[in-house]
């Protein structure tokens, strides 16, 4: 999916509770704890704005909702942040909504001052995809707690240093 068909949405509002529940759901790759989760998240941010932690970034497509991600600095840290969620809709998965997703998702956290991001992810087999884009899109396996989901569900943390922009279109 080429970016310019994306529309994108740096804040949630009281609606968005509804969508990004939906979208979680569809994946059939979250219970619906993990669900529940989701939207927390929003209602945090809903309820405290900047306060919360939380940063939401959405891609719409066509008027509905073609992903999303939240992310937030690490409590304690200077400039580490950590990607709570990237979830895509299953029919714009493959299109390249992802990587769209999490380059915007890594150019907000710089202007918020990141200079690390953080992804976890599931270990299991059903992760095995997520665990192929974290890997392509540059973050670098860092850690690996066994068994911390559930016995044989482990926990693979990855992460990727973010670069700055500099004026002239050149990183450093």
């Amino acid at each position: 999916m080429e970016a310019h068909m994306l529309a994108w949405k740096r804040f949630v509002e009281p609606s968005d509770r509804v969508r990004i529940l939906e979208i979680v759901l569809s994946t059939g790759a979250f219970s619906e704890e993990e669900a529940d989760i989701a939207v927390e998240l929003v209602d945090e941010r809903l309820a405290h704005g900047g306060d919360s932690g939380y940063e939401f970034l959405l891609a719409e497509a066509e008027g509905r909702l073609a992903g999303y991600t939240c992310f937030g600095r690490v409590p304690g840290t200077l400039s580490s942040f950590d990607l709570y969620w990237i979830v895509v809709a299953p029919e714009r998965q493959r299109k390249g909504v992802g990587g769209l997703l999490l380059m915007e998702t890594e150019r907000a956290a710089r202007e918020k001052g990141a200079t690390r991001i953080y992804a976890d992810t599931s270990s299991s087999p059903g992760y095995e995809a997520a665990r192929r884009f974290y890997e392509a899109c540059g973050y670098r396996r860092e850690a690996f707690l066994p068994d911390f989901y559930r016995p044989g569900d482990g926990k693979v943390i990855y992460a990727r240093v973010l670069t700055r922009n500099l004026p002239d279109g050149e990183n450093s």
